[in-house]
């Protein structure tokens, strides 16, 4: 009894990590101000040359002048849109699906040549036949997003579902579940941490297909944007693009971190 450790004890120790958290993040912000620090010096003393790599002022004064005109929320929510849009939509189908196929091998042996043939293919090779189908439309924007996110999804989501312990499995069935409960009660909590970690994963590659589809063919989005700061040599523009493809991952994925925690709310310790 006189090892177990005291409520002082504990609260020490849990104040002492958040200092210690507190102090790692004051770093990392001490850090993120010299670089930018550093870069904006470099160009000033005329170390680099402005076109190739601008200030981090001439970038926010960019932002300015989007901000201005009204077209700076324009390209980040035409991307949020087409990115959100067809993500869902690929996963509302290969979720289900996975799991369908990670539960059934019969299933899985019918559906594995066309995923096979699917998986390998990047989002940028569906670019010409989306063209050609749908035309310089959203729709096409979405279908990019969705062949990109489809496949792999559906994949995580069969690995997640046949790593469930087996015995668990037969144990439920012992004690009389059905395969309707088998289903609900055993493999769907056991499977959904590691299919939600999946999704994120392919959250972010989501991106790179929507990019990919302004980058060719868009009149906005942040990679229309990207696009057009090249054709017109606004370097500025460039990196504004690239830089608000970064924050608003970040933000989405904090919403994301979030709703992981409202489904998940056993893992929370």
């Amino acid at each position: 009894m006189s090892n177990m450790p005291t409520p002082s004890t504990t609260t020490g120790k849990g104040q002492s990590d958040q200092t210690i958290k507190l102090d790692l993040r004051m770093i990392s912000v001490i850090s993120l101000i010299v670089f930018f620090a550093l870069w904006e010096t470099a160009i000033r003393i005329d170390l680099v040359e402005p076109l190739f790599l601008p200030a981090p002022s001439a970038i926010v004064k960019r932002a300015a002048i989007m901000l201005e005109k009204g077209d700076f929320w324009v390209h980040i929510l035409a991307s949020s849109r087409r990115v959100l849009i067809g993500f869902f939509t690929a996963a509302a189908i290969a979720v289900p699906l996975g799991v369908l196929l990670g539960a059934s091998r019969f299933c899985k042996a019918i559906a594995d040549p066309l995923l096979s043939f699917l998986r390998p293919l990047p989002s940028m090779a569906w670019i010409p036949l989306s063209l050609l189908w749908l035309g310089i439309t959203e729709t096409q924007k979405y279908s990019i997003v969705f062949m990109g996110s489809f496949a792999p999804s559906v994949l995580y989501t069969i690995e997640a579902t046949r790593n469930i312990d087996p015995i668990l499995i037969r144990a439920a069935k012992n004690l009389g579940a059905s395969k309707f409960q088998v289903m609900k009660d055993v493999i769907l909590p056991g499977a959904l941490p590691s299919i939600i970690s999946g999704l994120k994963v392919m959250l972010g590659i989501a991106w790179t297909c929507v990019i990919s589809a302004e980058l060719v063919a868009a009149s906005e989005g942040l990679g229309f944007l990207i696009m057009n700061g090249k054709e017109m040599f606004q370097t500025d523009k460039v990196l504004l693009g690239m830089a608000l493809i970064s924050m608003t991952v970040m933000a989405i994925d904090i919403v994301f971190s979030r709703l992981e925690r409202i489904i998940l709310p056993w893992r929370e310790g």
